[in-house]
């Protein structure tokens, strides 16, 4: 099919003024583009819990204040490999009698839990390590994901642009025609890596600590990938196409 140089104005004339659904003349041709990738984590998060018991509150507040300024002062030693800290929950909750009149306290239990990101896995692995050698140290984590701003999100969204077009081209091919204009590019969302599981990955009492003459080795840690899935969908004026 020969192409002159008037043809172009034509046809971009012809898109703007070309019905939603499009028209013989000139039709409308509508694809979906996506992209499906899995990169490395950059970010990953585990939750410090800090416990205390005991029958008097101050005593328990103390013990408290005590465990959970070990564990902060053992994660700001890491300083750059930090991303955030952050203390997510502080709980002191009075242990009533089962029997007798009355609300009869018998003891009280504390709780501290603190969230902290880290940049750097191979400072996680000896950091986890060394909080769960602590007395009364509980663990969750990690958790492994991306920044909100991270390169990758747009990486797959230019994947998917890409893919929407050479959709539509190949479908143009099929008919015998081409593209000649892009009218509407809708973006349907990115779906980027699962919310944090809870997944305890040690948990260490008092005996634990007490016990262990010698500090464990780093934990070897491999980061999980992130997927990610981004589409779109881009809509088209192709030329008649040649249907004989």
């Amino acid at each position: 099919m020969a192409t002159y140089p008037d043809e172009q104005p034509k046809a971009t004339e012809a898109a703007a003024t070309a019905r939603p659904y499009g028209t013989p003349a000139v039709p409308r041709l509508a694809v979906r583009g996506e992209a499906a990738t899995d990169v490395e984590p950059e970010l990953a998060r585990i939750a410090i819990s800090s416990t205390a018991r005991g029958a008097d509150r101050r005593a328990t507040l103390a013990d408290l204040a005590r465990r959970n300024a070990r564990a902060l002062d053992l994660v700001k030693a890491y300083g750059d490999a930090v991303d955030t800290l952050e203390t997510g929950a502080l709980l002191i909750t009075p242990e009533l009698r089962e029997r007798g009149r009355g609300e009869r306290v018998r003891g009280y239990t504390g709780l501290v839990r603190v969230g902290v990101t880290l940049t750097d896995f191979t400072a996680l692995g000896e950091l986890v390590t060394r909080l769960a050698d602590l007395d009364l140290t509980r663990l969750d984590g990690p958790w492994w994901s991306l920044r909100p701003d991270s390169p990758a999100y747009g990486a797959a969204r230019r994947q998917a642009v890409r893919s929407a077009v050479q959709r539509a081209r190949e479908y143009a091919d099929a008919l015998g025609a081409r593209l000649l204009a892009l009218t509407e590019l809708a973006d349907e969302g990115i779906a980027g890596p699962a919310p944090y599981r809870d997944q305890a990955i040690m948990r260490t009492a008092a005996y634990t600590a007490a016990g262990s003459e010698e500090a464990p080795g780093p934990l070897d840690l491999e980061p999980e990938r992130q997927a990610i899935h981004a589409s779109v969908t881009a809509r088209f004026v192709i030329t008649p196409p040649d249907l004989s």
